[in-house]
């Protein structure tokens, strides 16, 4: 079973940066979106930020500006650079692929484990 793999999380004060990365620990084929979610304490999970296979990007509107969406579909991994944090942004952040099927399928999404992003002084 493919699993997703993330780093860089950890604690950083309000201003900083931090960039998470996801890797895929096997080949995974026909992603049609990768993506960033994350789920604060007592919040439903969100989705932060996401890319396409044909280059778009989607953001949540609290993060545009600050965070920055990349990913390389053909070696399965996505990164997610985060300026100007804020305490607000304190949450787990999980990495998801989402990969097509066939037409009578629904698509396959797949989650990392989360890593803790925490923005405190």
């Amino acid at each position: 079973q493919v699993q997703l793999v993330e780093s860089g999380g950890g604690l950083v004060q309000p201003g900083g940066s931090l960039r998470l990365s996801c890797a895929a620990s096997g080949r995974i084929f026909s992603i049609n979106v990768m993506g960033w979610y994350r789920q604060a304490p007592g919040k439903q999970r969100e989705l932060v930020a996401a890319v396409t296979s044909g280059g778009n990007t989607d953001y949540a509107d609290s993060v545009k500006g600050r965070f920055t969406i990349s990913g390389d579909n053909a070696k399965n991994t996505v990164f997610l650079q985060m300026n100007s944090l804020k305490p607000e942004d304190t949450a787990v952040y999980y990495c998801n692929f989402r990969r097509s099927r066939s037409w009578n399928q629904p698509p396959q999404d797949y989650w990392g484990q989360g890593t803790q992003v925490t923005v405190s002084s």
